[in-house]
């Protein structure tokens, strides 16, 4: 609804936190959204570790919004989510140019799709950003994204949430920037096809020079 606001409770918010921390990484700060018109979506920050030399950012709200349930909705499905991308360790999240600026961008895009489209932004979503197909940025010729299973410090898929009592349970899902010939290969075949050729493990970690693996 026009105007309306979704935020977490207190305590569900302190849930979610402790659950990035233990799923991804102790946290070294977040990325506070200063005005929210809608979702109040901060973003955590899990900085590089030994075993995983990358960024994970996370972000923080977007589960306050209940995403449109499914006709025939399976028992084990997430009406919510958070989004989480992976950056170089050498990445400077925290400016304010374009050129390090569009992931965080991204995923604060991510966060409110649900909430102006009514649609479920969830597991094989893909999101172009511009209606003529050109890239995001000038920096990349990436112009769209693919949602995923995210994946936590113990490199296994991150279970979602159980939030209450009464089934409010919060998915984490993986964005992948795609090319437009990875997007188009998708729409024209299947997610599955997709991932048959497209090295999801290669491609946790933000690179925006990266393979194309559908040109």
């Amino acid at each position: 609804m026009k105007g309306e606001k979704y935020l977490y409770s207190e305590k569900e918010c302190k849930k979610v936190s402790e659950y990035i921390d233990q799923q991804f990484g102790e946290s070294i700060g977040v990325l506070r959204e200063q005005e929210s018109p809608d979702i109040k979506c901060d973003i955590v920050v899990v900085p590089p570790t030994e075993e995983q030399p990358y960024f994970k950012l996370v972000t923080l709200g977007a589960g306050a919004y209940k995403m449109k349930e499914q006709k025939n909705k399976k028992s084990n499905e997430c009406d919510r989510a958070e989004y989480v991308i992976f950056l170089p360790n050498d990445w400077s999240y925290d400016s304010d140019r374009e050129e390090d600026f569009w992931p965080i961008q991204m995923l604060k895009d991510v966060a409110r799709l649900a909430l102006f489209t009514d649609e479920r932004v969830d597991f094989g979503h893909t999101i172009q950003w511009n209606e003529d197909g050109s890239p995001i940025v000038e920096s990349t010729r990436f112009n769209s994204c693919i949602l995923l299973c995210s994946i936590g410090k113990d490199e296994q898929e991150v279970e979602p949430l159980k939030l209450g009592l009464f089934g409010k349970k919060v998915a984490f899902y993986q964005v992948i920037p795609l090319y437009p010939e990875e997007l188009k290969y998708k729409l024209e075949h299947s997610l599955s096809e997709l991932i048959d050729v497209f090295d999801a493990g290669e491609s946790l970690v933000v690179d925006s020079n990266r393979k194309n693996y559908c040109e």
